[in-house]
């Protein structure tokens, strides 16, 4: 991208139009409307009856494909299934626009790599919507430097058709994934994982990771469960941290000191605190790199990197009673 763009979005108000007309579509919709300097301008879906129902909602234009949307904006939000992220990331990308992508980055490696090779040849801001690791950050979870001995999660809901296109590794556990490699990057040596399926594909997966440091990792996602169910838990050498994201109730035996989950804080320069509504803040960092020149907050590479675990662990769990042994192992 030239960067007469960048100066342009630097200076005035910033042109936002949102891909995929769905529940997620709607939600980033509402965002870009509330953030000062931002002006939505349009909602594209193939459905134009989805776009319209969904532009009217906001008083702006609805556009019959995302293609025609793109002269308009300066930034756009794919909210559209995840296995079209990489034909209209990449379209959009080649146009000169910034991308906000909903996780996962892409639905295979090949589209995840031609997202981030295009973004970097272009300049621009290439954001996926892992969010969550705001939150963290904020919690104070990530600082210092010990690192952990284990880490456990479990992210459980009953069934919701809900992005169903993809497999549940994609759909929730992609979050807990991304931050695991933030607590500890260091190279996967093995995973093994199982998968039951009903009524959609892959609803729910369990996996084992051991890092070649020998840190231990277990992950769990359902969206066939009766409940919901989710929480964090992480084992330091000083003692552990668990975190439960539903009652947001924070245990905490180690020296480390950590705010709060229900505290709302102060919104600064019009970005919301990360704990109180994490995806208004993930799409207010997005803005904030495109305005200020900056890299994007969730780097491409980390949530290639995530996309990359996650594939990894489906097929794991296609012969669960192997272990898959990876690099460095």
């Amino acid at each position: 991208m030239g960067s007469d763009n960048r100066e342009e979005t630097g200076r005035g108000e910033i042109r936002a139009g949102v891909i995929g007309a769905g529940a997620f579509g709607r939600l980033h919709a509402s965002k870009y409307a509330a953030l000062p300097g931002v002006k939505l301008v349009g909602i594209a879906d193939v459905s134009e009856v989805r776009a319209q129902t969904l532009a009217n909602d906001f008083g702006v234009t609805a556009f019959a494909g995302w293609r025609a949307m793109l002269p308009h904006v300066d930034i756009v939000t794919i909210a559209a299934p995840a296995k079209f992220h990489g034909e209209i990331g990449v379209g959009c990308l080649n146009q000169g626009k910034h991308v906000f992508i909903e996780k996962p980055l892409a639905a295979n490696m090949r589209e995840a790599d031609a997202l981030v090779r295009v973004a970097e040849a272009r300049g621009a801001v290439l954001h996926t919507g892992h969010q969550e690791r705001f939150v963290m950050r904020y919690l104070g979870l990530f600082d210092g430097n010990v690192k952990p001995t284990r880490i456990e999660t479990h992210r459980a809901a009953p069934f919701n058709p809900r992005n169903t296109d993809v497999s549940v590794v994609l759909d929730l556990m992609i979050h807990d994934i991304d931050l695991c490699h933030l607590l500890n990057p260091a190279d996967i040596a093995t995973i093994s994982a199982s998968e039951r399926s009903q009524p959609s594909r892959s609803d729910e997966v369990s996996a084992s990771l051991t890092l070649v440091d020998g840190m231990e990792i277990s992950l769990f996602a359902s969206r066939m469960a009766e409940a919901r169910k989710r929480f964090m838990r992480v084992t330091y050498p000083d003692g552990e941290i668990h975190i439960d994201f539903l009652t947001r109730a924070i245990t905490n035996t180690t020296p480390r000191k950590l705010k709060s989950l229900d505290s709302k804080g102060e919104a600064v320069g019009g970005i919301p605190c990360p704990s109180v509504d994490p995806l208004g803040h993930g799409v207010a960092q997005f803005v904030r790199s495109v305005r200020e020149n900056l890299p994007a907050a969730i780097p491409p590479r980390e949530a290639r990197r995530a996309l990359d675990t996650a594939l990894k662990i489906l097929d794991a769990a296609k012969t669960p009673q192997s272990q898959k042994r990876l690099v460095n192992a």
